[in-house]
């Protein structure tokens, strides 16, 4: 990973696994992948945006409540799973192979391995974090017997955690049309430490 230090490109191999493992470990802990929301400020303002409108809207209470566990635990890795799609296409974040060599195909799939982890950490903290706050904007909005009346039973507190989670599954849908507005050099930013980005720039001039 490191410039080689002289005139003739050095390749040395992997050995084992764990060597992999290790090489990819420090890829996405260079990509700082907890810094990836303040990279994409407007994908930040669309998911809040998103479920500050979504908590007060009484339709969502009534879904929201309607849905099980499982469904829940389904559109928490639909909307993650889109969001990281919708980042690497519209961003081109997907590496691609110098030439036919098992050994660009394989420098290919770590690059695009350490992009999806970078990624997938970053957006499950995005998430988390969204919750956090859809869950104190929603103690501090609503009422529970307003609640109750609107959709025919006893609200409790817990409810409320309930909601925030279904929530903060439509916000991240909301922050992946946040992303549409950032540029393809402000998403890799966001997404790659300063070295990567430099590097998939220099390759991608080299193709052209």
């Amino acid at each position: 990973m490191a410039e080689p230090s002289s005139p003739e490109e050095q390749r040395l191999p992997l050995p084992g696994l764990s060597a992999r493992g290790r090489v990819l470990l420090g890829m996405v802990l260079a990509n700082r992948p907890w810094l990836l929301a303040a990279g994409l400020k407007s994908a930040l303002v669309a998911a809040l945006a998103t479920g500050a409108v979504a908590t007060i809207e009484p339709t969502v209470w009534s879904l929201a409540s309607s849905l099980s566990g499982w469904r829940l635990v389904a559109a928490t890795v639909a909307s993650i799973t889109i969001i990281i799609a919708w980042i690497v296409i519209d961003g081109r974040l997907w590496d691609r192979p110098d030439d036919d060599s098992s050994q660009a195909r394989e420098r290919s799939r770590l690059y695009n391995t350490s992009t999806l982890l970078t990624l997938t950490i970053g957006i499950i903290i995005c998430y988390l974090a969204l919750y956090v706050v859809n869950l104190a904007w929603a103690l501090f909005v609503l009422d529970t017997s307003m609640m109750s009346e609107s959709l025919g039973r006893t609200v409790e507190v817990g409810d409320l955690f309930v909601l925030t989670w279904f929530v903060a599954s439509a916000a991240t849908l909301g922050g992946a049309l946040g992303t549409g507005l950032e540029s393809d050099d402000a998403i890799r930013a966001a997404t790659y430490s300063k070295r990567e980005e430099e590097r998939r720039a220099r390759l991608a001039d080299e193709r052209v």
